[in-house]
């Protein structure tokens, strides 16, 4: 008897701003769609086209999202855009259209971004915490 394989899907999971995302290849989504039985989107842009190519056409309204979230989220972070830029390893001018919406950012910049950003949270949760209770360096203190 022959055993059935269920291959994994390639894809890559993103949070931002509390809403996961999951990014996979484009074949990838046209087959789902084909075993679903459902119609893939035609009117998704074309990965070349720029967004000014979509302005408009409703589609705009995740990628200007995204810039929205990264912006907001960089922001609570308490760091300024060259800050973030440093700790991810960008150039300060890509994060700055990024914001504006005038580039997509891939999947690996987004990830980029997260992390340090996750980062920044982290060490500002760290420095804001109380002594550990378990702490006894100031017994001899009183």
């Amino acid at each position: 008897m022959k055993s059935k394989h269920n291959p994994a899907i390639e894809c890559q999971k993103i949070e931002l701003d509390g809403t996961c995302y999951v990014i996979l290849r484009e074949s990838v989504y046209a087959e789902l769609c084909r075993a679903a039985g459902i119609t893939a989107r035609s009117d998704i842009p074309e990965c070349q086209q720029s967004l000014n190519t979509t302005i408009g056409s409703g589609i705009d309204l995740d990628q200007s999202s995204m810039a929205e979230k990264i912006k907001r989220r960089r922001q609570v972070s308490g760091l300024s855009q060259a800050e973030l830029a440093r700790r991810a390893g960008i150039r300060p001018e890509t994060l700055n259209r990024i914001e504006r919406g005038r580039t997509t950012p891939d999947f690996s910049t987004v990830r980029k971004l997260v992390i340090a950003m996750n980062k920044a949270e982290q060490d500002s949760l760290n420095l804001n915490l109380p002594p550990n209770k378990g702490d006894h360096s100031n017994e001899n203190e009183q």
